[in-house]
Formats: C-alpha cells, sequence, structure tokens
C-alpha cells in the first residue's frame, strides 16, 4: 500500500509542472499582460511599465517561469486586487466553508444514489427502477442555479422552514476554532450553533448535490446490473449462500469499483462548482468569492484557485486509487 501511494505522488509531480506551465503562459498572454489586468484598460503605458518592473515581468520568461514556480512552493500566490490581503489568506478563511458544504452535499449524493441505484437494479423494470432513472434525468438537465433559486423560494421565503442565506443566524454567539461550523459548535459544546449550521447547510447542499447523485444512481444501477450478470454470482448462488452474502460480499462490493472513482471525480467537482449555489445562498465559501474575482478580474486570486482546485483534484485520485486498492487487492500490484 505504501508503495502504491509513493509511486501515485510521484506521477502527480509531472502533471502540477505541466499545469503551472500552462497558467505560466496564460498570464503572460493576457490581453496587454497582467499589468494591464490589474490597472485596468485606461493605464498608461508608463504606468504600465511600473508595474512589470515591479512584478519582475521585464525579466526572461525563464526567470519569471522559476520565481512564479518558487512563489507557488512557498505558498505565495500573491495579493488580491480586490481586498489588498494575501490570496492564500483569503482562500484558507473562506476554503473551509466549502468543504463543509461540499462534504454535506456527496454525504447526501451517496447516502441516497448508492442503495437508489442498488436497489433499482434488483427492481429492474419495476416503479422503483422507472421512478430512479427518470429522476436521475431530471436531476442532471435541471440548472443548478435554477433548483437553488427553486428550493430557497419555496423553503425559506415561501414555507421559512430553512434559513435562506449565510452559514449562521444573526445572534447566534459561536466560537471558532477550525472554520468548519458544524464541528466547531461540535467540539465547543455549543450545540446550538452547530444545529443552526446544519439548518443553513440543508438547502444549499441538496443543491450541490442533485448532479452527483443522479450520476451515482445510474452508475451504481449500472454496476448492479453488469455484476448481477456473471457467472462468479450464479455460482455464489448455486452454492447456496446467504443472500445477504451474495449481495454485500460479492454484488455490491465489485460494483462499487466504477462508483468509487465517480465519487472522487465528483467530489472534485464539488469544490470547482460552488460558485452558483454559494452565490444564490451567500453562503461565504470560496465559490462566491471567486465569482466576485472573475467580475474583478482579480487575477492572482483565479491563478491561485486554478492550483488549489488542481492539488486537491490530484489528492482526491490518490484517495480513490487507495480506495482502489482496498476494495479490489488486485489493483496494488499494478
Amino acid at each position: 500500500m505504501l508503495r502504491l501511494v509513493i509511486r501515485r505522488l510521484l506521477q502527480l509531480i509531472p502533471t502540477l509542472l505541466g499545469l503551472s506551465v500552462l497558467l505560466f503562459l496564460w498570464l503572460n498572454r493576457l490581453p496587454g499582460g497582467p499589468a494591464s489586468a490589474i490597472l485596468g484598460e485606461r493605464a498608461t503605458e508608463a504606468e504600465v511599465a511600473r508595474i512589470n518592473r515591479a512584478l519582475g515581468l521585464d525579466q526572461p520568461l525563464y526567470v519569471q517561469y522559476w520565481r512564479f514556480l518558487k512563489r507557488i512552493g512557498e505558498l505565495d500566490l500573491g495579493t488580491s486586487v480586490q481586498t489588498g490581503q494575501p490570496v492564500w489568506d483569503e482562500f484558507t478563511l473562506r476554503f473551509p466553508a466549502t468543504v463543509e458544504l461540499s462534504i454535506a452535499a456527496m454525504i447526501i449524493a451517496i447516502a441516497v444514489g448508492v442503495p437508489l441505484g442498488y436497489f433499482a437494479a434488483r427492481k429492474r423494470g419495476g416503479w422503483l427502477d422507472v421512478t430512479a432513472v427518470s429522476g436521475s434525468l431530471v436531476g442532471i438537465c435541471i440548472p443548478v442555479f435554477f433548483l437553488a433559486l427553486i428550493l430557497k423560494g419555496v423553503f425559506a421565503v415561501e414555507l421559512g422552514i430553512f434559513p435562506s442565506y449565510g452559514r449562521l443566524s444573526t445572534g447566534i454567539n459561536a466560537t471558532e476554532i477550525t472554520g468548519f461550523a458544524v464541528l466547531d459548535g461540535v467540539l465547543t459544546g455549543e450545540l446550538d450553533a452547530s444545529w443552526d449550521a446544519i439548518t443553513h447547510l440543508v438547502l444549499p447542499a441538496i443543491t450541490l448535490a442533485s448532479i452527483p447523485l443522479a450520476v451515482i444512481v445510474r452508475m451504481t444501477r449500472a454496476s448492479v446490473l453488469e455484476v448481477l450478470g456473471e457467472d462468479y454470482i450464479r455460482t455464489a448462488e448455486s452454492k447456496g449462500l446467504k443472500r445477504s452474502t451474495v449481495r454485500g460480499r460479492h454484488v455490491l462490493r465489485n460494483a462499487m469499483l466504477p462508483v468509487v472513482t465517480a465519487v472522487g471525480l465528483l467530489t472534485g467537482s464539488l469544490l470547482s462548482g460552488a460558485v452558483l449555489t454559494e452565490s444564490v445562498f451567500s453562503f461565504g465559501g470560496i465559490g462566491s468569492f471567486i465569482r466576485t474575482a472573475i467580475d474583478g478580474r482579480d487575477y492572482p486570486v483565479l491563478v491561485g484557485f486554478i492550483m488549489f482546485i488542481a492539488i486537491v483534484y490530484v489528492l482526491i485520485n490518490l484517495l480513490v486509487d487507495v480506495a482502489y486498492s482496498l476494495i479490489d487487492p488486485r489493483v496494488r500490484v499494478h
């Protein structure tokens, strides 16, 4: 297992280096250059030259690229044009909110999607199968922002069951330790704050979980149907094994391999795709910050975000490989 992890980590190095090259070239090919992006379209040539000297953009490309790599290695992602604060500090401030929302969404997607896909496959052609397939199509097709507005309008504005914005209600005195509102409430014993944070998570988490849920349902259903047709399943049943043993040890475990891959990719996409959801519910995570950065052409923030999401993706892929090896030990030999 350790050799597998080390091998996968070494394979990530050229991936991140390649991405850094693309990012560096993108920065140097911006219309007018990064200086014009920072100063605005009406910047004078003298102002652009001054910024270029200050940023070292008048140096040869290989010197600029080395400095670019060095800054990334030191977690120096530059300074936000909008807030004037270091980009890394801005990310660490908002990152827990996005992670908390993404985890909640993925818990919903897995907890509902895997059982629903499994039983839909077991009852193929029945009402549950038809409902699951139809519902998954709706979940994939409906735009996330549209679903967010519907849920917010019905359950927050009309019925008043859940809060409509933010992470905590006004007047809740919560002690912040980790930045994860639910976890902080548990650690400090402030269960009222923890419950309040959960109620704020419900609507955005359901919204963000809609597409992953639909994908997991269809993936689980297709994988279970494929496994049910394998010879070793019929052999296990003919030997008189308990139905629960066949379903758990043979069917579900082998069907989970492609589902684990889908979950890994979907988790990475949640972190990068929470922009619209966080904007509708004013959740205060990385997503809403990135939307503001796009509107304000805050390129240091965008570069930091792209590198950050790339690192998250490769680490999630590593976890997927580890999970693969735990489900199917034959993977470890490859």
